[in-house]
């Protein structure tokens, strides 16, 4: 990977900015990532305070201006009312698809869905129920693969850390759990999946350091299928907690998790991850050198 000027990516004072998905639309970069009030603590805040913005940026590394809040509170008594978590943006048939973990204002119970819009601008369509992914259980952690039929892969995780993958013809639904526990070896958490060379690639943080050898760097895995027989590639370790500046320094920051692969021109470009140095959080993009072009 390449170094990337300090100062660049996406923070806000005052808040916490965690995950971090990019999309390029309608001529800029749109980040869409969690924040939640720094008096409310790393990370214990996020559970009853996160909520989901927009930022954008002309070039990939930005740095990032907020615009808007996507994804905030509304009514109790919706699935996503009192917290919104773990964005991931893709588009569509001309459709804009967010999904994201919630949970209910006094509950902790995280489940996934979607909100939808015709523009990166919005405005957002939110669901008023959660997906059901066939297996009842705290879901968080989506990352979605798009078949050229239209059909979905989404991979999430259980709250002890289960990795699971379930199946649609359609990102609305109905969904089928395809596999309950596609790793039983490992506690891997922050998934990013894509298609590359015939297979399946799963980009993700090693939370115990099972794959890797190292507590929380990040693992690559493959699959010829997406569902089963996932292994780890050739290469396991996807990216270690070094930062390097432009300047010729480089950072080790205390947590680098929610990995984000931007895909522009057919080829993957920037690694973007979230950064927490133990009093601050952002988003940091770097470059890959060279892009990696898909197959």
């Amino acid at each position: 990977m390449d170094a990337v000027a300090r100062g660049s990516g996406f923070a806000m004072e005052g808040w916490f900015v965690w995950c971090g998905a990019v999309i390029k639309a309608e001529g800029a970069y749109h980040l869409f990532a969690s924040r939640w009030p720094e008096a409310t603590k790393f990370p214990e805040g996020y559970r009853t305070h996160s909520e989901i913005v927009r930022a954008v940026a002309p070039r990939p590394e930005g740095p990032y201006v907020f615009q808007e809040v996507v994804i905030g509170r509304r009514a109790a008594g919706k699935w996503d009312s009192g917290m919104a978590h773990n964005p991931v943006i893709y588009e569509t048939a001309g459709t804009y698809v967010l999904f994201y973990n919630a949970s209910d204002i006094g509950s902790r119970h995280r489940q996934i869905g979607f909100a939808t819009a015709r523009a990166i601008t919005g405005p957002w369509q939110r669901q008023d129920r959660p997906l059901d992914l066939g297996l009842a259980s705290d879901a968080n952690n989506p990352s979605a693969w798009f078949e050229r039929d239209g059909s979905v892969k989404l991979v999430w995780r259980t709250a002890d850390l289960r990795v699971c993958v379930s199946t649609a013809r359609h990102f609305g639904g109905p969904y089928t759990l395809a596999n309950g526990n596609a790793w039983p070896g490992a506690r891997l958490e922050d998934f990013f999946l894509f298609r590359h060379g015939g297979r399946y690639h799963l980009i993700c943080e090693d939370n115990a350091g099972r794959v890797t050898g190292h507590e929380r760097w990040g693992a690559h895995l493959v699959s010829p299928d997406g569902v089963s027989g996932w292994q780890p590639w050739s290469e396991s370790v996807a990216y270690d907690h070094t930062i390097r500046w432009t300047d010729g320094g480089h950072f080790e920051p205390r947590r680098r998790e929610r990995p984000w692969l931007l895909i522009e021109g057919g080829a993957i470009t920037h690694l973007f991850t979230a950064v927490y140095d133990g009093t601050r959080t952002w988003n940091q993009p770097v470059p890959l050198s060279p892009p990696l072009a898909l197959e």
